[in-house]
């Protein structure tokens, strides 16, 4: 299965959508008939009319969500093509988005994460142009605004703008003015939803947007189902053998796929410890680490040289992922 990812035949678009539906239609056997529903924030629900907590049927909402992931696997595809990062054009990166975006069950409804992968990937898209690009102030004004449009989806996602922060300090020489654009960037959108606030005499309130910042960062997490884990041991041992590899091709690589890995690197980081500041905590928040772990997974799975380990390695994550689905325990 590996072998034919490697290779960049539009084909494998066909049978990514395949392994789209084996992933998705297992959960739909010991799944609930409804689920929740929530796209934006509390405080820019007044922004779309109707939409507060509401249940949908799981079906329509595993629908949407997969094709959600399958376009955004293919356009991470594009991206890292585009920017050629591993050197050589396949479907490795499409392929790994949407292995791993199906994870763990929690990951194959509609949800907040999910739909800000898009940002994520705008995002991604437009850090990796400083690299060449001269004047960077208008997309770091843009970089900005997404992670201001992102933080009204889903509040955590206010923690992309240090991606923003690390990738000026990655791929550019210091220059306030990067900087600053960023910052009016993001309180560009905020302003329209003051002026907003003030229009419809919320204004009083507008400052508990950001109260959940101040929430202490938990001292443990409780894990109500410790066997589902267990697909993390693969994640953990792929994830090992990528930063083995990158180790051993870092210094033959170019410059721009250097300083990329380590934005990547950050983004995971960031990601994945932004958690904490949603009261109600819930697993599908680790669908914002997916791009990252994705392409390091893709990088791995293209450079790996004996095939018999890989595609079992590959096969025990896609056999754990469906057998997790049908077993609740």
């Amino acid at each position: 299965m590996i072998s034919a990812f490697r290779n960049y035949n539009p084909i494998n678009i066909f049978w990514l959508a395949i392994l789209l539906v084996i992933l998705r239609v297992c959960y739909l056997y010991n799944a609930p008939a409804n689920t929740e529903l929530v796209l934006v924030e509390s405080f820019a629900r007044s922004l779309v009319p109707g939409n507060n907590i509401n249940t949908t049927s799981l079906p329509v909402s595993v629908l949407i969500a997969g094709v959600i992931v399958f376009i955004q696997a293919l356009l991470i595809n594009y991206v890292v093509n585009l920017y050629n990062l591993f050197g050589k054009s396949s479907f490795l990166p499409a392929l790994m988005y949407v292995t791993v975006s199906g994870l763990f069950t929690p990951f194959l409804t509609l949800s907040q994460p999910l739909i800000c992968n898009f940002l994520v990937i705008w995002m991604i898209y437009k850090l990796l142009s400083f690299y060449k690009n001269q004047d960077i102030k208008s997309n770091a004004y843009d970089l900005g605004m997404i992670v201001g449009l992102g933080s009204i989806f889903y509040l955590p996602f206010i923690y992309f703008f240090l991606v923003i922060w690390v990738a000026l300090i990655i791929f550019r020489p210091f220059d306030w003015r990067d900087w600053a654009a960023s910052i009016m960037g993001y309180v560009t959108v905020f302003f329209f939803l003051a002026v907003y606030d003030y229009l419809t005499d919320h204004i009083h309130d507008f400052y508990k947007i950001w109260l959940p910042l101040g929430t202490a960062f938990p001292g443990s997490i409780k894990i109500l189902n410790y066997y589902n884990y267990l697909l993390l041991i693969p994640v953990i041992i792929i994830l090992i053998l990528c930063f083995f590899r990158l180790r051993s091709n870092f210094f033959k690589s170019y410059v721009l796929v250097r300083k990329s890995f380590q934005l990547f690197f950050f983004t995971f980081i960031i990601a994945g410890l932004a958690f904490y500041v949603k009261a109600d905590f819930r697993l599908n928040h680790f669908l914002l680490c997916a791009i990252p772990v994705a392409i390091f997974f893709a990088y791995y799975f293209l450079y790996a040289t004996s095939r018999w380990f890989y595609e079992t390695l590959y096969f025990l994550l896609f056999a754990g992922i469906i057998y997790f689905q049908f077993n609740t325990f």
